[in-house]
């Protein structure tokens, strides 16, 4: 699989996130970085998801594009649009419960954003952690099947940042 890229544009308040390639957590905090930026834009109107050229996504991923179409509708847009022939793509995002976020076609469309390189910088253990923490928490909170498969993941990630309790160093 060729390793992932996130492409990024807008053009008249629609912006444009294609992913490319097999796009995984590596990828994910200059992404959230992004998608924070993307919505302070006074002139953001809708977002569209090019998945044409993606191979594989993680549920890091996933959970960020959640986290867009769950912001896009609270500021009052329509559903995103994500784009996708592939069938092993759209069966993931049906799979998901991506459906009560997002309108998925096989189309091709020119939205007349010139996409460029989001430039990704590696995170973090500890930022990477939480990232795919939120993530979770945001997939989890789309339906129960989501729930169910992701709890143990979230449950063992909040426990490993969790401060370490010092042992006591009183004598007794």
């Amino acid at each position: 699989m060729q390793s992932g890229q996130i492409m990024v544009g807008a053009h008249k308040g629609i912006y444009v996130i294609k992913l490319v390639g097999d796009v995984r957590l590596n990828l994910c905090a200059s992404f959230d970085d992004f998608i924070d930026s993307m919505f302070t834009h006074e002139d953001f109107t809708d977002v569209v998801f090019d998945l044409h050229g993606t191979q594989g996504v993680d549920s890091t991923t996933l959970g960020l594009m959640a986290k867009i179409a769950i912001r896009a509708l609270e500021r009052g847009c329509q559903k995103p649009l994500a784009l996708s022939a592939d069938a092993g793509i759209r069966h993931l995002l049906d799979a998901m419960g991506f459906d009560a976020l997002i309108e998925v076609s096989d189309e091709r469309r020119d939205y007349g954003a010139e996409t460029r390189p989001l430039q990704c910088t590696a995170p973090d253990e500890c930022a990477a952690r939480e990232k795919v923490l939120e993530a979770h928490r945001v997939l989890m909170s789309m339906n129960q099947h989501n729930a169910d498969t992701f709890r143990d993941l979230v449950h063992t990630l909040e426990r490993g940042c969790a401060p370490v309790a010092k042992p006591s160093t009183r004598m007794h």
